[in-house]
């Protein structure tokens, strides 16, 4: 693919009480623009009200906001999924994984995700708008962690958010590559996030001393981890 991706395991606004988060502010940078055009997509939470008002709240005065809204709620309707085309960042919100995919192919997003990413946008996402980029990630959209091969493949391999401040996130995804149930991929603490360039790992940042990330690969049978390293934003 071409273009540029964050994906976060955690952080962000979404985990800051004050809305504030270095992370986000190098996404800002990233597009280029002293006032960008940001367009939140919360499809994995249902549009939930709540996380849409507080990502307003988190970039107020910095950034011209928009809600992609496929759940025709009030006060947001339903949104033209080709007003991504026109954004600057598109920082897409955590929640279920299987629903954000099944609607955005419905929609048609998807599709439209990789032209905005070709023609210059910076695409983002945290949890489930992180595991969405990549092939299959590990995810919880069924309840139980549990190995999904169905993203959208911007990115190669498999991706895992939260990766050590979950119960279970951790072991489970080293079994997954392990035995084969999901590829090589990346597995992002939270207040951590990578950063791809035209499909390609370009380094990463942590807003949290002890925040890490890791390329994890099947060597001798076995899942190896491989920290990257990442930048502390100060």
């Amino acid at each position: 693919m071409r273009g540029t991706i964050v994906t976060l395991g955690g952080g962000g606004f979404s985990m800051s009480e004050d809305g504030a988060s270095l992370i986000d502010d190098q996404i800002l940078t990233l597009s280029g623009s002293s006032r960008p055009k940001v367009c939140f997509v919360p499809t994995a939470s249902g549009d939930d009200g709540g996380y849409i008002r507080r990502f307003e709240h988190a970039f107020c005065g910095r950034a011209t906001t928009s809600v992609l809204s496929l759940f025709c709620r009030d006060p947001w309707g339903y949104t033209d999924p080709a007003m991504i085309l026109d954004q600057d960042v598109v920082y897409v919100g955590g929640g279920s994984t299987v629903n954000l995919l099944e609607l955005w192919r419905r929609h048609g997003v998807a599709e439209l995700m990789a032209q905005a990413a070709a023609q210059g946008t910076v695409l983002a996402g945290i949890s489930a708008g992180m595991n969405c980029w990549y092939e299959a990630s590990s995810t919880d959209s069924f309840g139980p962690l549990a190995p999904l091969n169905d993203g959208l493949g911007l990115l190669r391999g498999s991706a895992c958010p939260h990766y050590r401040g979950e119960p279970g996130r951790r072991e489970r995804y080293l079994g997954w590559v392990a035995d084969g149930s999901l590829p090589a991929g990346y597995a992002v603490d939270d207040y951590a996030a990578l950063l791809f360039r035209d499909g390609e790992l370009s380094g990463g940042f942590a807003e949290r001393p002890g925040s890490q990330a890791f390329r994890v690969e099947l060597d001798a049978g076995s899942a190896v981890e491989r920290e990257i390293p990442l930048q502390l934003l100060s």
